[in-house]
């Protein structure tokens, strides 16, 4: 069955962590733009997207294009944090379930690479993870 995995995360991005963890399928896997290794199973995943929340909050955060296969989607964003202007996208996929199987980021500049670096890792340890 086909699902409108593009839709089904602008319902949850902004939520919280039990929110967002409810569309991951528990072997999910995560990749971080700054993050060497792909993060895998449901409750680092969740963790990590959940910082991403709390990162971007007050950020500008905008989806600013979209691009959808069936169970996949590719959203594209702007954000700007500390002054840094941040462009990046969200590819997404689920699977016939509709539960997301797969998470990858990928930012750009550099400069927004290192901040985010910094500020990800500062949210994930106040979050205890």
């Amino acid at each position: 069955m086909s699902h409108d995995v593009a839709a089904m995360w602008h319902k949850v991005a902004n939520s919280d962590a039990a929110t967002i963890g409810a569309v991951l399928h528990d072997d999910c896997v995560f990749e971080s733009p700054v993050v060497h290794t792909p993060q895998r199973g449901k409750a680092i995943s969740t963790a990590y997207l959940a910082s991403a929340g709390q990162v971007f909050g007050d950020s500008k955060f905008e989806y600013v294009g979209e691009w959808k296969a069936d169970n996949s989607a590719v959203l594209e964003f702007t954000a700007e944090i500390d002054g840094i202007k941040i462009n990046g996208v969200d590819m997404i996929t689920c699977d016939d379930d509709g539960m997301i199987t797969h998470f990858k980021v990928m930012v750009r500049p550099l400069k927004a690479v290192n901040m985010l670096h910094t500020k990800m890792g500062e949210m994930l340890q106040k979050m205890g993870k």
